[in-house]
């Protein structure tokens, strides 16, 4: 892993930008444990300063340091992101290496399921749904429901993998060995995939994270809990842009900027690193 992230370092400039760009929400989220203030708690500072050396982000109508409370909001983001792609991956991989090596019958049924996911739409449903249980949302309630409806495209990708990988020679070799489905999936089939559910982990993390926000705008998150999405639904409530605290609705927008840049440098990096043929290129061989 260290070599590869060096190459990456030496070879590729999208890595280099979005290594730094996470390092700065690296450091954010390292902050978060040391914040002189509770975010729970309002009240705590001045209200309405502008950015200063002495508050970064400036303070808002609450009474909160904004960089501060953005630091819990990287957190909190990340934290969802993870969750939900842990979640979407354990599912899409099942599907994927299920499907992909038993064919016949179990793979039109899964793909049928499979299917059906990739063209309902996920933001009306979790709309309602965030609605249906807004008096008990939490980060990690919403994270779950993102993962449950966030796997199908890359199950369908593992799938496709797997039915290469069932026509060659080491998988023949080891049926005819007799080693059974299970161990051939696990052993075999799963290192050859995981690339690929590293890379689409990343662009998974960017979708939950993106829909985060748009539900917390709407105040279907958990508002409570400091979020980006949260972020923007306390400066709208308060009207932040009329009263002119400007930085309150600036500071998730530039977090959010640098944290998606990030993620999408470097999952658009490993994701040309994964194919041979580009890699090679890129070093020069």
């Amino acid at each position: 892993m260290i070599k590869v992230i060096r190459d990456l370092l030496r070879f590729d400039g999208r890595f280099r930008a979005g290594f730094i760009f996470l390092l700065l929400i690296l450091v954010m989220l390292i902050l978060s444990w040391f914040s002189p203030y509770d975010m729970g708690k309002t009240f705590q500072v001045g209200m309405d300063k502008p950015p200063s050396l002495k508050y970064i982000f400036g303070t808002n109508t609450r009474g909160q340091d904004v960089f501060y409370w953005m630091t819990f909001a990287v957190r909190n983001s990340l934290y969802l992101g993870i969750v939900t792609a842990v979640v979407s991956r354990v599912i899409a991989i099942i599907v994927g290496l299920t499907a992909g090596y038993n064919g016949g019958l179990i793979d039109k049924a899964l793909m049928s399921i499979n299917d059906s996911f990739v063209v309902i739409p996920v933001l009306p449903i979790l709309i309602l749904v965030s609605f249906l249980v807004r008096e008990h949302m939490s980060i990690t309630i919403l994270a779950v429901f993102l993962g449950i409806f966030g796997w199908s495209w890359d199950a369908r990708l593992i799938r496709s993998q797997v039915l290469s990988l069932k026509e060659r020679s080491f998988t023949k070799t080891a049926l005819y060995s007799g080693t059974r489905s299970f161990r051939i999936t696990m052993t075999e089939h799963l290192p050859f995939v995981l690339p690929v559910v590293f890379a689409t982990t990343i662009n998974n993390m960017i979708w939950s994270i993106g829909m985060e926000v748009t539900l917390g705008v709407l105040g279907l998150s958990s508002i409570t809990t400091p979020t980006i999405g949260s972020t923007i639904y306390w400066a709208n409530s308060h009207q932040a842009l009329i009263a002119g605290i400007w930085w309150w609705l600036a500071a998730p927008i530039v977090v959010s900027v640098v944290l998606f840049l990030g993620l999408y440098l470097v999952f658009s990096s490993v994701n040309e690193y994964i194919d041979p043929r580009t890699r090679l290129r890129r070093m020069g061989a």
